[in-house]
């Protein structure tokens, strides 16, 4: 018997349709649904508008030269560090989830010492080659480049040969510039440097020359139009801005340069820090459908970071968790007896399983244990992190809640709970923005900013 999938199809997106209708959460707002919690905490929520979103960045020095659309902008950086400049006049910064190195690179403008970990091998090499070559010579970088063979090919790899991914045109000059990249020659430190910076613009190219989008999620672009010429003519413009650049930095930043700078190829639930930090400031993965590895699959191909699909799996796997993890790692994870929860993450999970079940088709069945695995991967995370902070020091997120098979989840208050079973103590809580849940898309979300603080050390009497 042959299935009609076109039928199966629009069954399914009927079955959607319906639940969205008939959710109960239908026009909602978190503002509501957060009240118990906030009670609970004894804490408010503070309105304050601020531009968190990375979209400032791409017209910023140094920032712009690879886009990260996932992070958060320079200028929130640079607000927390001016709003606590008399707290700490030369502060030690981290990012556990360092991402393309926004907060490493406004640290160093700054000349604080700044260190990240980033698990994905492509995010850590752009924010490495962000920060450490502002002493490469501009010329060297630019005559590298205008150097490089255009007669050498280096293959694209195999899942990236489809038109889909890119016009025949665009793919034959892709591999003549990676091949010509490939051959540059780098002997001195400097020369690898360079090359890096080189690289660096190939990878911030790549979406542009495809025939996809990146908005947030990585998908085709139906109606693109892309000249076959578009890796040179983009590959010229980006050599130019980091140029630029670099020759600004050299004339007004020469300071800055022996900066401490340094990211780690780490996992941020394993890796224990030894510095003291005084500011922590950074942006996890959300509880959200985004693929943090998928969505940059083009560009870790291209640059040899994956060579098949198990590389990014298993990338993704030591990630915290997103819904599109595979059902075997939450299988284990269910199975594990050591896990951290309370009664709110309980209750939730309770709650999205029955609202499954009332539904009858849900994208994952296993979603309540995904939600379970989300926070428990980050409460390794904060207690790591959380111990490497200096008295009267301060961690700093930014953070969304979610809607979840018309379950609310938290996202920051559960992370502040957790931040305060830390023994941090909570500063304040400030909704940034609002936002609109994916599933039922007039829900009313926010992205919201925590900070939490470290207590001082308590002076010994005398009779100790």
């Amino acid at each position: 018997m042959q299935l009609n999938l076109s039928v199966l199809d629009n069954k399914t997106t009927d079955i959607r349709r319906k639940n969205i209708l008939t959710s109960p959460k239908l026009g909602g707002s978190c503002d509501i649904d957060s009240i118990p919690y906030l009670n609970e905490l004894g804490i408010e929520i503070i309105e304050s508008r601020q531009p968190i979103q990375f979209t400032p960045n791409f017209g910023e020095h140094v920032h712009r030269w690879a886009p990260y659309i996932q992070g958060f902008s320079s200028s929130f950086v640079q607000s927390v560090f001016d709003q606590y400049k008399k707290d700490y006049e030369s502060p030690v910064v981290l990012d556990p989830f360092a991402g393309c190195g926004t907060v490493l690179v406004q640290s160093k403008l700054n000349g604080y010492n700044s260190v990240g970990t980033e698990l994905n091998p492509l995010l850590q090499f752009i924010a490495d080659a962000k920060v450490n070559s502002w002493d490469v010579n501009p010329e060297l970088v630019s005559n590298l480049y205008t150097s490089i063979p255009k007669k050498l090919k280096t293959p694209a790899p195999d899942f990236l040969k489809s038109e889909n991914q890119f016009n025949t045109g665009v793919l034959r000059n892709l591999e003549l510039l990676k091949g010509g990249i490939d051959n540059i020659s780098a002997k001195t430190k400097e020369q690898k440097q360079a090359r890096n910076l080189i690289l660096l613009a190939f990878s911030s190219i790549l979406i542009d020359c495809s025939n996809l989008k990146r908005t947030p999620c990585l998908g085709y672009w139906k109606n693109k139009k892309v000249s076959d010429n578009a890796p040179w003519m983009l590959m010229e413009s980006k050599i130019k801005e980091i140029y630029n650049d670099l020759k600004i930095l050299q004339s007004s930043c020469k300071k800055n340069f022996k900066t401490t700078s340094k990211i780690y190829l780490a996992n941020a639930m394993e890796y224990q820090h030894k510095d003291g930090f005084d500011l922590i400031i950074t942006s996890p993965p959300y509880m959200n459908g985004l693929d943090y590895v998928m969505n940059y699959k083009i560009e870790m191909a291209w640059l040899g970071f994956t060579k098949e699909a198990r590389d990014a799996k298993k990338v993704k796997d030591n990630l915290v968790v997103c819904d599109n993890v595979s059902k075997g790692l939450i299988r284990k994870f269910a199975q594990t007896d050591s896990k951290y929860t309370n009664d709110w993450l309980e209750e939730i999970k309770s709650n999205i399983r029955t609202n499954i079940d009332r539904r009858g088709n849900y994208r994952r069945n296993d979603m309540p244990d995904i939600v379970h695995k989300y926070f428990d991967d980050m409460y390794k995370v904060m207690d790591k992190v959380s111990k490497s902070l200096s008295p009267n020091g301060r961690f700093i997120l930014v953070v969304g809640d979610s809607l979840i098979a018309d379950v609310y989840i938290p996202t920051d208050l559960l992370l502040t709970r957790i931040g305060s079973e830390l023994g941090l103590n909570i500063e304040r809580i400030e909704k940034a923005r609002n936002r609109y849940s994916g599933q039922v898309r007039n829900y009313k979300l926010r992205e919201t900013i925590i900070t939490l603080k470290k207590a001082s050390r308590k002076r010994r009497g005398n009779g100790r």
